[in-house]
């Protein structure tokens, strides 16, 4: 790794070729990075890549009409949560898509409440969580198990004007409802925003602070885990690749990374069962499949893998965890 400020480099039709190609050496030669898992902290669910409205950029490109991941069931879901339970896991974290369009998230979240586990739904807080149905079923899951749940809502801004940029005409106040709803009940939640708009953080949580004092929301914006500020994904940018060598130029720990302490489990579409990846942001990618369990996950070997850690051979790792700092735990 000689080059650490991709964000300067000039957007090319493909300013990434080449890299990213062999899962042991970068393009320059050099001896890829890995990040073997410390311990499973967050399993995610992803309940499915449809959603309600479509985002001029999605990193899962969900919407109306990408089933490409689909709806996991409870069936399928129960015996992940036992190997989960067995293993310490602290939360299971349910993410999409936009996970109240499946017909079976009350009834998979209480099953991940029920054996004692924490829970957080991703969710952009509009019509699918206030279906009848759905809204009844949180409140009663709230009333059961109090803060062990939480929904982390998507605000991408403070202001209408840049969140409808992103998410269409008319979203933020549909999800200012949404949080009305939740905060009205006193049900646990969190705002997930972007650091795409040219400010700085303390302007961002700034912005955040002034809209959630107006809404009164209860929501720490000077907390990190209660306002959580995700880097960006763009893959038109030069991403450099991360050699072992760079957890000294940088300071950073492969045991901070986020695939250390978390995997994800997908169904494709037509696929016969569910699989398990390494984390949140690689969901289409099959090289990094790394079995139908999170025993068969622990031992994955070869390609990607090296005894069940992680080679780190895509943008996002570089771009969103390593350089970026980012997590969805």
């Amino acid at each position: 790794m000689t080059t650490l400020h991709a964000d300067t480099a000039a957007v090319t039709a493909d300013p990434n070729a080449g890299k990213f190609r062999d899962p042991d050496r970068t393009l320059k030669g050099e001896v890829r990075a890995e990040v073997g898992l410390v311990s499973l902290d967050t399993l995610w669910i992803n309940t499915g890549s449809l959603c309600n409205i479509t985002c001029a950029n999605c990193y899962i490109e969900s919407s109306p009409s990408n089933d490409r991941l689909a709806y996991l069931s409870l069936a399928e879901v129960v015996p992940l949560l036992e190997e989960a339970r067995a293993l310490g896991t602290r939360e299971i974290g349910f993410t999409g898509g936009e996970p109240f369009l499946n017909g079976e998230i009350i009834a998979m979240m209480d099953a991940a409440l029920q054996r004692g586990f924490e829970v957080l739904v991703l969710t952009n807080a509009m019509a699918p969580m206030l279906r009848p149905r759905v809204a009844s079923g949180l409140e009663a899951l709230h009333e059961a198990f109090g803060a062990r749940l939480a929904l982390r809502v998507s605000i991408d801004h403070h202001t209408s004007a840049l969140h409808d940029k992103e998410r269409g005409a008319g979203t933020f106040d549909k999800t200012a409802e949404g949080m009305d709803w939740l905060a009205a009940r006193g049900i646990r939640t969190a705002i997930a925003g972007r650091t795409c708009w040219g400010e700085s953080e303390a302007e961002a949580r700034a912005g955040y602070a002034t809209l959630i004092a107006r809404r009164g929301w209860a929501v720490d914006s000077g907390n990190r885990t209660e306002l959580v500020l995700f880097p960006e994904m763009d893959g038109k940018r030069d991403v450099p690749e991360i050699t072992t060598a760079c957890w000294g130029i940088l300071h950073k720990s492969p045991n901070d990374m986020m695939c250390a302490h978390s995997r994800m489990v997908v169904k494709r579409k037509d696929a016969a069962r569910p699989v398990v990846l390494p984390c949140t942001l690689l969901p289409y990618d099959e090289a990094f499949e790394m079995g139908a369990t999170l025993a068969e996950a622990a031992q994955a070997d070869g390609g990607m893998f090296a005894n069940g850690a992680v080679k780190l051979c895509h943008p996002h790792c570089a771009k969103f965890c390593v350089l970026g700092g980012g997590s969805c735990s």
